[in-house]
């Protein structure tokens, strides 16, 4: 193997346990980036760390607190740009410069257009050596969310569903449970650790009176967003017992119904209605502002129909029950495609099965790389 292989091949091996530590800040972080930093002063570790969470310090600056005087002439590894910009801690290209890291190594560049290259120009001005690329798609994966909302200003959205083999969700009456086997709910659980919000319409809560919370598993729970164009839903649901929800209603709800489920308390945001209900496109773009990266989908019908029909949605994770059940509520609502073409297709990356369901996930066809 040449020197240059080799060099590489250590670059990429660095970078994964930079990307790995990264992962550990997933559920925690938005608005911001997951990020990790590894360290590496003559073959060795001498530092390394994570963003742990939104308003704790960036993984550069714990990496940097780990190695102390170890970070002179060290190569530092981060899966994205080290910030150029005051936040809420300083920036971490400062941070780098200041204790003399002589080289860094970033899988891509931050597409926060506070930064987008200033952080490198910022670095090299310094006589630091600065490279881009290893392990890029590993590390645009891990971010998704985030580099999604920079870009076009809306989250991730994942769709998530139990269902039959015949597509039901529900029965008849709209009673969803239990579809799924108690694997699959965890793993279901684990998607929510996973995510920054969770959404449903009021049709799923006014129903099921769902939690919406992460109990199955240990992990962080998301925020609950309810898309309910009138205001139907009740102060007393489970929704506003276990945290603060953000209620979407359109702009001409009862304000009486608006200061009562702020009291619930909840956040509600009012937004210009189409056919009665606010447009999904404007939902996320304002998802997007409130700072959330990723976003699960849970339902019920008529919601993924809609998502499903308007193509707003990136990836599915589907559990499949072997059984059918006939007459039922079906996983694209009243959403009708002509013809085959048309229909929204995904491309599946991952398939498993659970302990008798079948675990389908994958990516919109419109959103592949």
């Amino acid at each position: 193997m040449t020197t240059r292989r080799m060099n590489e091949a250590k670059d990429r091996y660095y970078m994964s346990l930079a990307i790995d530590l990264a992962r550990r800040g997933t559920g925690r972080t938005a608005p911001n980036p997951r990020v990790g930093c590894v360290i590496v002063k003559e073959g060795h570790i001498a530092g390394w760390g994570f963003h742990k969470a939104f308003g704790l310090p960036h993984a550069e600056a714990e990496a940097l607190q780990r190695a102390g005087d170890a970070a002179k002439g060290s190569t530092l590894y981060v899966n994205l740009e080290p910030c150029s910009h005051y936040g809420k801690t300083p920036p971490c290209s400062g941070a780098i410069i200041e204790a003399g890291v002589s080289r860094v190594v970033a899988a891509m560049k931050d597409p926060d257009p506070r930064v987008s290259g200033r952080g490198f120009r910022a670095l090299r001005e310094a006589g630091i050596d600065v490279d881009v690329g290893p392990c890029a798609a590993e590390a645009a994966q891990v971010n998704r969310g985030f580099i999604k909302r920079m870009i076009e200003g809306r989250p991730w959205v994942t769709l998530k569903a139990a269902m039959t083999l015949d597509g039901r969700i529900a029965d008849e009456s709209g009673w969803s449970k239990w579809i799924s086997n108690e694997w699959s709910r965890k793993r279901a659980h684990i998607l929510r650790t996973e995510h920054d919000a969770v959404l449903v319409g009021i049709g799923t809560v006014a129903s099921d009176d769902p939690k919406l919370t992460v109990r199955e598993v240990s992990g962080h729970s998301p925020r609950v967003v309810l898309l309910d164009p009138s205001l139907k839903v009740s102060p007393g649901a489970n929704i506003f017992r276990y945290g603060k929800p953000l209620v979407i209603a359109s702009s001409g709800a009862d304000s009486r119904k608006v200061r009562v489920l702020e009291n619930a308390p909840a956040g509600v945001i009012l937004l210009p209605s189409e056919n009665g209900r606010p447009g999904l496109s404007d939902v996320l773009t304002r998802l997007g502002a409130e700072g959330i990266n990723d976003l699960l989908v849970e339902g019920g019908s008529k919601v993924m129909g809609s998502f499903l029909s308007e193509g707003l949605f990136d990836g599915v994770s589907l559990f499949v029950s072997p059984r059918f059940m006939g007459e039922g509520k079906p996983l694209c609502g009243n959403a009708r495609w002509l013809a085959l073409e048309n229909a929204p297709a995904v491309f599946i990356t991952k398939k498993a099965l659970v302990e008798g369901d079948l675990w389908i996930e994958g990516t919109a066809v419109c959103s592949r790389d």
